[in-house]
């Protein structure tokens, strides 16, 4: 990627706001803008303690609707966060087990540790960094999904339990508007075939109801000869409105099977990534009709016949409930409640061994070359969550201009976190396409029943539950124009369960153990939010905030992150823009990573900027932003390095242009080079990812749309790391393309 072509319209875009917010200030008494791309009026809840708009707020907040989250050309939830500055998201390994986080806090194992994924208000799961189970497996978008909120920092980290960096909320459709869509979407060069609807609208008597989902076959992007896209989603709400309040009840189900994407084989030239012959690592694929079956063993010890094509197997099955009522004196009660049940397997084949092409492992004698692939197969026994949050709100006006609100309230929740690993171990084919398995006589080979493999790490169940009580309480003070907001969190841990090693005949009572472990942290956040003019604002916070790792990870071990934000709002013209100069100080204990067998941990110090710029002139649009970081290690062997993965630059962009009927645009995602590891020596390489897309009304109400992602099918890798001789890398999926016909009613 060439970064001086990169730098510049970003600058450039931070420049004209700047300049063009100079101007509103000079001139309070300027007309109403023409526009707001960005809509900067748009109300926000999420993260923070009282609902107004996002020129009132004294947080960094980005807003997409469900027009935009289709332009994104997202196929995973976790793609839809690449579109939000500020935010990181390796959405490399296909629908879940993304590593999401935001503004230089680190990805210290994988998951989302500081990050809290939402739905509709509360955590999909309370933890987000547990091995191979992450929010993003059990969150799907679809027809169903309203818009998505994105709050950076702020009071992220005391409004919601292991959320200091972020939140990000996905909202959901209510019938509030009435209509309805079905679109059936084709892959154009892959097998897949989704099928995606919705409807809501008034029952009458105050009563509104949605329901949606989609439901899919094929094989994903990547080519096989099995399909590894097998499922859907299911959801509905009903919601009462009466006099001073509401009343909602929900429920989803989600049944989904999509490939699990792992790093490939590669090569080191010096401190540079090369391709293997055969292996792409945009395409190559090992799950196929030459790997029928595992077998492994499941938490009581029996014999389990596992279908790798499985991939990622999840589900989800949730009940919901929401009030809000308004009491006499301006106290408002609102109470959210919901009850998951979430389970699945994670399956996917690991390169674990080498050097790649000259292995003989397990006396292997054979000349086809092959690479040792550990199978990542996980049971999750339990993931389910029960979750609520009760808050009280009351409205004090006072003197003159100034009004008080007072918030107070307690979140309770319980996490199970309950998997089985026990990992067999392969000799595959060095081919990216076809692979086979292959014993020593080159045949193909049945595992035996778990291997000790990466020195016995991968061969036991656990089952923990993790429950927290967090009582927490805001003030916020209006005068005018001016906005100050204080909040407190006290999250109290407790962390039960027990950890059980096996033999390969099952497993050993002598090696179980018991966990009793509890922990506390208290978060805090200032801000303050200043309007110069309907159109123009400053804002200025500073919080504190921590996240419990997941006890697989390491029982009781925290994240800790400290940040100071200066953010400035603005509109002129067809002009909207974002822009936010943070810092942010992170400590964490050592918590434990499977692949490179070590227990990380370390402080980290970052700084940047984040700016989103909206401009519309006529039929023509852009939108976007970019976050220039510059993070390092502030202790440890590595003090003064990079943190592994953290490029100085990550920007989007979104033009569109609208012809009559027809409209085409790009969803454009960049990133400037990053290491592999914070040892600083392995290159990341800079890429540029353009997805396409067009529509055409073809009649009223009737949409034929095409989407293009990775036009220029370029490389882009997101992760890497060596084990035993053997480099392995992850890229992002190469070009594919699919149409959708929706129609709309």
């Amino acid at each position: 990627m060439h970064m001086k072509l990169i730098r510049r319209p970003v600058a450039v875009a931070a420049t004209i706001a700047l300049l063009q917010a100079g101007a509103a200030f000079a001139q309070a008494s300027a007309p109403a803008p023409a526009g707001d791309g960005l809509k900067l009026d748009t109300i926000i809840v999420t993260g923070t303690s009282v609902a107004r708009s996002k020129m009132e707020q004294s947080v960094s907040v980005s807003t997409l609707d469900s027009e935009q989250l289709v332009k994104s050309g997202a196929v995973s939830a976790a793609e839809v966060l690449r579109s939000i500055p500020g935010l990181r998201s390796e959405s490399s390994g296909g629908e879940g087990n993304a590593n999401i986080t935001a503004r230089g806090v680190p990805i210290s194992a994988g998951g989302s540790r500081y990050v809290s994924i939402h739905e509709d208000g509360l955590p999909v799961l309370l933890i987000g960094d547990a091995a191979f189970a992450t929010p993003d497996m059990f969150t799907r978008t679809d027809y169903f999904t309203d818009s998505l909120d994105a709050i950076r920092g702020g009071s992220a980290g005391t409004t919601s339990t292991n959320s200091p960096a972020a939140i990000v909320n996905f909202l959901s459709k209510t019938g509030r508007v009435p209509g309805g869509a079905i679109g059936y979407s084709l892959g154009l060069d892959h097998r897949q075939n989704r099928i995606d609807f919705t409807y809501g609208g008034s029952l009458g008597q105050g009563l509104t109801f949605q329901i949606g989902g989609f439901n899919r076959v094929g094989e994903g992007s990547r080519n096989t000869d099995v399909n590894v896209e097998n499922g859907g989603q299911l959801r509905a709400s009903l919601t009462k409105t009466f006099e001073g309040g509401y009343i909602r009840a929900s429920f989803k189900s989600l049944n989904d099977k999509t490939p699990t994407y792992l790093p490939v084989p590669v090569g080191l030239s010096g401190n540079n990534i090369v391709q293997l012959p055969g292996i792409d690592p945009r395409t190559a694929f090992f799950i196929n009709s030459n790997f029928p079956s595992d077998i492994t063993r499941d938490l009581n010890g029996n014999l389990v016949n596992v279908n790798p094509a499985h991939g990622l197997a999840v589900k989800s099955t949730a009940f919901g409930l929401e009030a809000q009522v308004k009491l006499a004196g301006d106290l408002t009660v609102t109470n959210k409640f919901r009850r998951a049940e979430n389970s699945g397997r994670f399956f996917g084949l690991f390169p674990a061994a080498g050097p790649a092409g000259a292995v003989k492992d397990g006396g292997y004698t054979g000349t086809t070359p092959v690479f040792v692939g550990h199978t990542f197969n996980t049971s999750l026994d339990d993931f389910g969550n029960t979750l609520n949050d009760l808050k009280l709100q009351k409205s004090i006006k006072l003197d003159g201009q100034s009004r008080v609100t007072l918030t107070g309230g307690l979140f309770n929740g319980r996490q199970a976190d309950g998997a089985t690993w026990r990992f067999n171990r392969f000799n595959v084919e060095l081919k990216g396409d076809g692979a086979r398995l292959l014993d020593n006589t080159g045949k193909v080979t049945t595992a035996s029943v778990g291997e000790n493999i990466w020195g016995g790490c991968c061969y036991f169940t656990y089952h923990y539950d993790v429950t927290v009580t967090a009582p927490y309480a805001a003030v916020t003070w209006d005068q005018g124009p001016l906005s100050i907001d204080a909040s407190m969190r006290r999250d109290e841990f407790k962390t039960t369960g027990t950890r059980n090693e096996g033999t390969a005949a099952g497993w050993d009572p002598a090696k179980r153990t018991t966990v009793n472990n509890t922990r506390d942290v208290t978060s805090g956040s200032l801000g303050v939010n200043y309007r110069l003019n309907k159109d123009t604002a400053l804002f200025a916070r500073t919080s504190t905030g921590a996240s419990l790792q997941a006890p697989d990870r390491g029982i009781g071990l925290l994240g800790k992150t400290d940040q100071i934000e200066l953010g400035l709002k603005n509109r002129t013209g067809k002009l909207s823009s974002f822009i936010t100069v943070f810092s942010a100080k992170t400590r964490e204990d050592a918590g434990f990573e499977a692949t490179t067998q070590t227990y990380r941990g370390a402080n980290f110090d970052a700084k940047g900027v984040e700016a989103e710029v909206s401009w519309r002139a006529g039929a023509f649009s852009i939108s976007g932003g970019g976050t220039l970081t510059d993070a390092n290690i502030a202790s440890g062997d590595n003090k003064g390095k990079t943190p592994r993965r953290q490029a100085k630059l990550v920007y989007q962009l979104t033009p569109s242009y609208q012809i009559g009927d027809a409209e085409i645009g790009a969803s454009i995602i960049g990133t400037s080079k990053s290491y592999a590891q914070d040892d600083n020596q392995v290159v990341l390489p800079s890429y540029t990812v353009v997805n396409l897309f067009a529509s055409y009304e073809l009649a009223r109400n009737l949409q034929l749309s095409l989407g293009v992602n990775n036009l220029f099918n370029v490389v882009g890798y997101t992760e890497a790391e060596g084990q035993n001789a053997l480099y392995v890398a992850r890229s992002i999926n190469g070009r594919s393309a699919k149409a959708t016909l929706k129609y709309s009613f």
